[in-house]
Order: C-alpha cells, then sequence, then structure tokens
C-alpha cells in the first residue's frame, strides 16, 4: 500500500495527535483527525488543516483530509488508526471503536504506556468486537511535540527509533508492513511486555512532576521541565523508580533497557548518571513544565504505568518500594485511589498466570 492509496487516521487532537496527523499530512499522507469533543477540534476543521512548525524551525500548513467527532466516519475508510490520546482514555477508545472496527486495521497505540495492548483488547471483548484487528502499542511517542493553538503545533524531537510490537506478536511485522513505511523510526520489539516494561514516561513523567509541584503551582510551569526540574536529588528518585522498574522485568525474564540506555539509544543523550544524560539531550530543551497539577503526567502516568508495574511485581516477587512512594503521593496530592482506578491485573487479563503462561500468551495470543 503506497502514499497515494493508505488511508490513516489520528484518534485525539492534543500535543501529540495534532504534531503527528499535521506532521503524516505535510509529507503527502491522508489525514483523517478524530477527537471526542468537536469543541477540541472546531478551529482545525474551519482551516481544514494544522499549521506545523518543524524541527528546523520552518512553518507549514498540513492540510488534513478530515475532521470529525464521529468514531464511525473515521474509521470508515482508514487502514492504520493511530491512538494518540492519554493512556487513561485507551479503554473509551476501544469501547467506541468495538462496533467499526474490522480485520483490517492496523491499531497502534502512542503510547500503550504499562499494558495498553492488555486493556484495549479486553476492551473491544467486552464491547462485542467480533472482528480482529491488529493491536499494537509503541513504546513511546515518536516526537517530542506540543500544541501551541486550537490548530498549532510544534515538533521540538523526533527520536531515531521507537520498537513496536502486536499483541499477539506474531502479527508484529504485518503491522510493520503498514506502519514502516510512514515511519521508518518504528523498530520490532520482541513482544508488549517489552514496550510496556521499557516504559519511560513511568520514570520520567510522575515523580518530576510531584516532586516540583511547589515550583510548578507558584510558577504555573514557568520553567524547562526536563531541565530546571532534573536536578541530582530528583534524578536520584527517578534512578531508583527506574532500578525497581528493570528488576520486575527481570522477573519476567526480560533485559529491559534503563533510562541511560534508552536516553542514548532514542536521542543520543549520553552521561555519567541519569542526572548528566537527562541534561545532555538537546530534545529537552525548551519543554516547559506542567502549568497545573491536575495534568496527564500524574493521572496518565500513575495509573497507566505506575501501577501495573507495582501489580505485576507483587505478582511475581518483586519490591516496589519506590514505586508504592510516588503512587501514595499521586494518591494524596490528587485525592484520589489510583490503585483502584489504575489498570489491575483483572483489567488488563493477566492476573494469575504464571511467568510461562504470560509469555505464551504474548507471542501467540492464547490464554
Amino acid at each position: 500500500m503506497n502514499q497515494d492509496t493508505l488511508r490513516i487516521t489520528v484518534i485525539g487532537a492534543g500535543h501529540g495527535g495534532q504534531a503527528m496527523a499535521a506532521e503524516m499530512a505535510s509529507r503527502g499522507f491522508a489525514v483523517t483527525l478524530y477527537n471526542r469533543t468537536y469543541e477540541r477540534i472546531e478551529v482545525v476543521d474551519f482551516r481544514k488543516g494544522i499549521e506545523l512548525q518543524q524541527e528546523d524551525g520552518s512553518i507549514v500548513f498540513a492540510q488534513l483530509r478530515g475532521v470529525t467527532a464521529d468514531i464511525g466516519e473515521a474509521l470508515a475508510e482508514a487502514r492504520l488508526v493511530m491512538v494518540v490520546v492519554p493512556a487513561s482514555g485507551h479503554r473509551d477508545i476501544a469501547l467506541a471503536s468495538a462496533p467499526y472496527l474490522r480485520d483490517h486495521h492496523v491499531v497502534v497505540l502512542h503510547p500503550g504506556r504499562t499494558g495498553g495492548a492488555f486493556e484495549f483488547k479486553q476492551a473491544l471483548i467486552e464491547g462485542n468486537c467480533n472482528c480482529n484487528p491488529i493491536i499494537c502499542e509503541a513504546e513511546t511517542f515518536l516526537f517530542a511535540a506540543r500544541s501551541n493553538g486550537p490548530a498549532e503545533a510544534r515538533i521540538f524531537r523526533t527520536k531515531f527509533s521507537v520498537p513496536v510490537s502486536a499483541l499477539p506478536a506474531t502479527r508484529t511485522q504485518e503491522a510493520l508492513d503498514v506502519l514502516s513505511p510512514v515511519y521508518p523510526q518504528f523498530i520490532p520489539a520482541k513482544n508488549v511486555l517489552y514496550t510496556g516494561l521499557n516504559n519511560m514516561g513511568a520514570i520520567f513523567h510522575p515523580a518530576l512532576t510531584l516532586l516540583n509541584a511547589g515550583w510548578i503551582e507558584a510558577r504555573q510551569g514557568d520553567f524547562q521541565f526536563y531541565m530546571d526540574g532534573v536536578t541530582p536529588a530528583t534524578a536520584r528518585v527517578l534512578a531508583a523508580l527506574d532500578r525497581e522498574r528493570v528488576t520486575v522485568a527481570a522477573a519476567m525474564g526480560i533485559r529491559a533497557q534503563t533510562a541511560e540506555e534508552w536516553l542514548e539509544r532514542a536521542y543520543g543523550a549520553l552521561g555519567g548518571n541519569l542526572y548528566e544524560a537527562m541534561h545532555a539531550n538537546p530534545g529537552y530543551g525548551g519543554i516547559k513544565a506542567p502549568n497545573i497539577i491536575q495534568h496527564r503526567y500524574i493521572f496518565e502516568d500513575v495509573p497507566c504505568s505506575l501501577v501495573p508495574i507495582a501489580l505485576i511485581g507483587h505478582q511475581y516477587g518483586v519490591d516496589t518500594t519506590a514505586i508504592h512512594a510516588i503512587v501514595k503521593l499521586a494518591n494524596v496530592v490528587h485525592a484520589t485511589d489510583y490503585w483502584r482506578k489504575g489498570r489491575t491485573l483483572e483489567r488488563l487479563g493477566i492476573k494469575g498466570m504464571s511467568v510461562s503462561e504470560l509469555h505464551h500468551y504474548v507471542e501467540t495470543g492464547e490464554r
């Protein structure tokens, strides 16, 4: 399938969704942008496109093929479906999409966080989806990007490579046959356990937001999140979380990359420790902190990243004291219970599975 015939739908018109839709459209792909609320895309619909500031600073106007708040319309002609919403919305998107998805659809979660493909597939079953679309998840989002206005997006940096896997892994190459001509940066991961446990958002987002909460509220986010917000002390907390994540993966027979290894692979950033590596990453320069504490870096990454990592760790006998501390702090700050609201093993459909049973499921799709 070539650029002239491939139809792509981007689900979600936030920072990432607008940037990805505009970037693909700027290269001539036929892109439809969907959002659950029309108000979010009203200006995009009026202009029929998005103004995109590219990495080199140049500005282009990317014309979209369609803009809609009707999920059936959005999926009707699509072959490739890019889901670019906070992971906390994956279940809702799956339930809304269930009546309209078909066997030919390739659905990619950008990113899946931890357990995204599991949760999406479970929700399709609950939604009585009788077809067999390919469900994939990316390890992280391809771009460092922001939406600068109702129809304006900016891409700060594009990652060198991003692993992606389907559930089951036997369909990964089939998905990449459709995805790679659009973004050759996507490379195959062994399975969704690797994409889910190499989830750097779990390490970089919630703890850094919570540890900078006072500054965020006092300055409304007017500081560089990954530069000013990452100090030697906060970086040590991130490193502790990272060690627990890597240990959980090891208990499942997976050699997860460390945060420092990821920074080198994704951005070419090197340093003697995590603090130095993050400050050596040019892709982080200019990215402002969240301007409020009620932000997806907490309400997405805690329930959809830290909670499932901790619960998986508990299932396989790994202590995650630092992760528990950050979840507890998030519960206090947001006055909620992310253990209850998050991705439990029941919602992922993997509770009680042995390590070998879980590997069999992600490889073959058979429970």
